[in-house]
């Protein structure tokens, strides 16, 4: 559907909150603490980002874009080449990242521009009357984003994390203290700043089941020892050969095969695609450990192969 750019806010000096309203006026989709929406950007690609807002709201979504020095080129384009009054097209909100239903009190980590989700679940968890903390982790002052939002609305809730202030360090044994099987853990942000969260709860005694994390960027999927490999398109009998330089995705479209993608780094799981036959490399975060042990099914934007042949259904 196509949304209008309704407002722009520079929160940050890389990261900016666009508003989104409806072309016509009517209401929006609903949607969930967590969610995000895939946003089609005029240069032709596809990215993801989080709705920040509160849920309640339908008249708007707001999603905030870090300017990525490292951009891919999507970033870049929503910063340079859109303005206030442009039109943009974007999918439903979808949510990967929801809050659970057994959730009596939360615990809430973002880093940097993770603090997006993190914000929409904050509304709701106040909306909730669910008791919740919310510790968000920032390089510097200038770097917090939503900075009035939280300060106004989450007072006794919002304890920030400064990088190299003494008397801003968070103390994550004592925040991560009484695990009990009531509360939840969310986390997003930067996969070391998840990963080091991740890692204090499991030794504070947390229970997989209580922790939740989004992505935002998959770990790099190109590794110096890639193989070749052949891959069969079952029923067809058609063979392509796999270089260690490219992508199964890349592959199947130069091949005429008709594949979705959207986020091309195995976070969204749009892609995922039957595999008959042959051992998956997988390489995506959207999948469970469970549904990766079953080697049925796999992310072609990002993953590849253990064995020699590759089966796969489309």
């Amino acid at each position: 559907m196509d949304v209008i750019i309704n407002k722009i806010h520079q929160l940050t000096p890389s990261i900016r909150a666009f508003e989104l309203i409806s072309t016509n006026g009517s209401i929006l989709p609903s949607f969930e603490a967590g969610s995000h929406i895939d946003v089609h950007l005029k240069n032709g690609l596809t990215r993801q980002y989080s709705l920040s807002n509160c849920s309640s709201e339908n008249n708007r979504y707001v999603i905030g874009v870090l300017h990525d020095e490292n951009s891919r080129g999507g970033s870049r384009c929503i910063h340079n080449d859109y303005q206030e009054g442009d039109v943009l097209s974007i999918g439903q909100p979808r949510n990967l990242f929801a809050l659970h239903d057994n959730t009596k009190k939360a615990v809430l980590f973002a880093g940097g521009i993770g603090i997006t989700p993190i914000l929409s679940m904050a509304y709701r968890l106040k909306a909730q009357n669910i008791p919740f903390e919310l510790h968000y982790f920032v390089r510097s002052h200038e770097m917090i984003a939503f900075y009035g939002n939280l300060t106004q609305l989450f007072p006794e809730q919002i304890h920030f994390h400064i990088q190299n202030q003494v008397d801003t360090e968070c103390d994550m044994a004592n925040v991560l203290q009484q695990p009990d099987a009531s509360k939840h853990l969310y986390v997003c942000g930067p996969t070391g700043f998840m990963q080091f969260v991740m890692q204090s709860a499991e030794t504070a005694g947390w229970q997989p089941e209580q922790l939740h994390q989004e992505h935002f960027v998959a770990q790099q999927s190109k590794q110096e020892n890639d193989e070749a490999f052949t891959l069969e398109i079952a029923g067809t009998g058609q063979r392509i050969e796999i270089h260690p330089e490219q992508t199964v995705t890349h592959a199947l479209l130069a091949h005429g095969f008709d594949v979705p993608v959207s986020c091309e780094q195995g976070i969204c799981g749009t892609c995922i695609t039957r595999v008959v036959s042959g051992i998956p490399d997988h390489r995506d975060v959207f999948m469970t450990d469970e549904e990766r042990a079953l080697n049925n099914q796999f992310t072609p934007c990002c993953s590849r192969a253990k064995s020699k042949h590759l089966v796969i259904e489309l």
